[in-house]
């Protein structure tokens, strides 16, 4: 029997309310919870939070259940493959080290059951938007974010969630012309040898045949939580309620 693969993406947690956040995270550990000891992998396709800066010593409260839903799931052998997000502003070692995910800062190329899959957050991809794309290499500038780490937790992470709530509001509202350019790179990425390729961060839940290949977006969890599920070599997008 093949394995079972999950896929998220787009969650944002800690940008709503307390309570509307406990009700998301809820709804996270409770998908986690039942896919434990049935996942062979599971694949976080960025921005998990709206804002994550991790700093050397200080981690940020509010997260604790998902944190122990995820190492829960590696305890089981579930491979848990987590690409960084454009809200994922810095990654150090915790999720490595304590929750046993592989933390991965570029696109994923895999096979699954016989099919390859080229997986990416698809912020890299997206037509028409020079401005975002010279801010990110700001924010990942590793000498700025070193910097920025010396600023006292409490101010770092206001200003991160600021930074974060202004980008996504960005996005939100950017007009990509009649396609946002992901469809197009997935095309390429199909021409050249991969059956399945996944993407997020347009917050549009896509499912699009071209050729013998497949271009899935996962949508967001703001507005429908829902998942990825890749079995016996069908992949499909089911909302989780």
């Amino acid at each position: 029997m093949s394995e079972i693969v999950y896929f998220i993406s787009d969650l944002h947690l800690g940008l709503e309310s307390r309570q509307a956040e406990k009700e998301k995270e809820k709804l996270l550990v409770k998908f986690l919870n039942t896919i434990k000891g049935n996942a062979g992998k599971l694949f976080i396709i960025g921005d998990l939070f709206d804002y994550w800066f991790e700093y050397k010593r200080v981690l940020q409260k509010g997260f604790f259940r998902t944190f122990t839903a995820i190492q829960n799931l590696t305890n089981e052998n579930t491979e848990v493959n987590y690409i960084i997000g454009n809200h994922d502003f810095l990654h150090r070692d915790f999720f490595e080290k304590e929750l046993g995910v592989n933390l991965f800062y570029s696109s994923i190329e895999t096979e699954i059951d016989g099919k390859r899959f080229f997986l990416d957050h698809g912020d890299d991809f997206v037509s028409n938007d020079l401005g975002y794309k010279i801010v990110k290499k700001i924010l990942r500038n590793k000498t700025l974010q070193f910097a920025y780490s010396l600023i006292h937790p409490d101010l770092g992470i206001w200003l991160a969630s600021s930074t974060s709530k202004t980008s996504r509001n960005y996005t939100g509202s950017k007009n990509y012309g009649e396609n946002d350019g992901l469809f197009e790179a997935a095309k390429k990425k199909i021409d050249g040898g991969f059956d399945y390729v996944v993407f997020g961060h347009t917050h549009v839940k896509q499912f699009q045949t071209y050729k013998n290949g497949f271009y899935v977006n996962l949508g967001s969890w703001l507005d429908q939580p829902c998942y990825g599920k890749f079995a016996n070599g069908k992949f499909e997008i089911i909302d989780w309620n």
